[in-house]
């Protein structure tokens, strides 16, 4: 509170003037924000840049009416006139307003940290960051002849959040972010390729290790120089192994999404009569979980007041539950799952997804290959689109394998893996114990930007269609 200038009283007097014309509850939500950047380019760091963000905003809500409103200045004065603004969008049709509903004994929320910092990210000086990204370009131009070029960045952020509701819920939180992303270019006879490798975690500068750049470097440079001897395979309807991993962007996408409360409560979703029936394999147990240790998608409190915590989706096969918000929470008439979130005090938080992967299953990724007569062996997934309401998806895939006669073949690129995803979830008839959270720079960008991550060991879906050469 001594961060933002306000005090308990203040929040009070803001909370009421927000309910003034009338609702159900109203929230604030204050957020003071810092970020850096570094880059290199051409072998040397030429580039940097810092941002400060700082607000808050005001939510009432109102039967089934939202008003929200936000002020980057946050002087009483102007944040009254933000809570006016908000009561008034929420108030048509809105109830009575009975100043008794408000709870005036705060209840202070405390996250179980699943992020602590050791060196913080604004202590720490420019030219301590730029000899690792020099590392990095040094590594990448000496482990292979080849690479001709090399662009790469260090970010780091830290956000400070306060959140305060009519409930009398007081809580706040500390977030930091780092990140990593290097792209690598070769050229050999002519031939040009491209990698872009990242790693991104919620840490403070110890982080930033000589270890983690040599692991970066190794793999972008190994990843890059793979796609020389690929070819896109043919495509066609055949059985896909999703690689342990990356591939979880298939669950986040294709089916996280289906699984926000948000679309459920809106009958847009494919799962939106579902809950407590049978979806897929007894195997399957899909999470979205809030609580894995420096993840870049884990929060100890989300932007609702509301502990970051481990939601199963999917358990044993049966769909088990929707990821909540407030909103959707009170329409269930069930307890918030942690997944209100929100890219900023500019915008109002919505069911949004942290680090969403499936558990081990009993089988293992070589019997899962030996099994395939002819198909691929998807490895590097980059990017995908998805309708929320049929559930249909398309991915790409940067490389991978064919699979013939239960082996990995010949390498294959850029090629795009289309399905449904109910459908495709049914059909995983096999699932490997070597799960892998993927720490890459994964953002989800559902209206607004959040970030995330995703993960899942080696599955076997028995039939998607393959996008390659014809």
């Amino acid at each position: 509170m001594a961060l933002f200038g306000v005090t308990q009283d203040n929040l009070k007097q803001i909370i009421e003037v927000a309910l003034s014309k009338g609702g159900d509850y109203a929230d604030l939500y204050f957020e003071y924000s810092t970020a850096n950047e570094l880059s290199l380019r051409d072998g040397e760091v030429n580039s940097t840049g810092s941002h400060i963000d700082y607000g808050m905003g005001v939510r009432v809500l109102s039967g089934d009416r939202t008003g929200y409103a936000y002020t980057e200045i946050t002087t009483l004065q102007e944040m009254i006139k933000a809570a006016k603004a908000a009561s008034m969008i929420a108030s048509e049709n809105s109830s009575s307003y009975n100043s008794a509903n408000i709870n005036l004994t705060p209840l202070s929320i405390i996250g179980k940290g699943y992020y602590p910092v050791k060196q913080n990210w604004e202590e720490i000086e420019i030219s301590s960051k730029t000899p690792f990204l020099q590392q990095l370009n040094d590594s990448i131009f000496t482990a292979d002849k080849r690479v001709n070029k090399v662009m790469a960045r260090i970010s780091d952020s830290n956000s400070e959040m306060l959140f305060y509701n009519s409930e009398g819920v007081l809580a706040s939180d500390t977030r930091p972010m780092f990140s990593v992303v290097v792209t690598c270019i070769m050229e050999s006879n002519g031939k040009v390729e491209n990698n872009t490798l990242s790693r991104s975690f919620r840490g403070g500068f110890e982080f930033l290790t000589n270890d983690l750049i040599k692991e970066i470097s190794r793999e972008v440079v190994a990843k890059t120089a793979f796609l020389f001897d690929a070819v896109r395979p043919k495509g066609g309807e055949m059985p896909v192994v999703m690689a342990a991993g990356s591939s979880g962007i298939l669950l986040h996408e294709a089916i996280g999404h289906a699984f926000e409360a948000d679309f459920n409560r809106m009958n847009t979703s494919i799962f939106s009569n579902k809950m407590g029936k049978k979806i897929c394999s007894n195997e399957i147990s899909v999470v979205d979980d809030g609580t894995i240790p420096f993840n870049r998608g884990s929060i100890n409190i989300d932007d609702e007041g509301v502990l970051g915590q481990k939601t199963y989706m999917v358990k044993e096969g049966i769909l088990n539950s929707y990821l909540h918000d407030r909103i959707s929470a009170k329409y269930y008439n069930t307890a918030p799952t942690g997944n209100g979130r929100r890219e900023s005090f500019r915008f109002m938080p919505l069911p949004r997804m942290r680090a969403t992967y499936m558990e081990n299953g009993k089988s293992s990724e070589e019997d899962i290959i030996a099994s395939i007569k002819k198909g691929i062996f998807a490895q590097n997934f980059s990017n995908g689109q998805v309708q929320i309401g049929a559930g249909d998806f398309t991915f790409f895939v940067k490389s991978g394998y064919l699979i013939e006669n239960g082996k990995l073949t010949r390498p294959i690129k850029d090629i795009n893996i289309i399905g449904n995803g109910p459908e495709a979830l049914a059909d995983i008839t096999a699932v490997a114990s070597n799960i892998l959270i993927d720490n890459s720079t994964w953002v989800c960008g559902k209206e607004q930007f959040c970030p995330v991550s995703c993960g899942m060991p080696s599955v076997l879906v028995n039939k998607l269609t393959v996008g390659g050469d014809y």
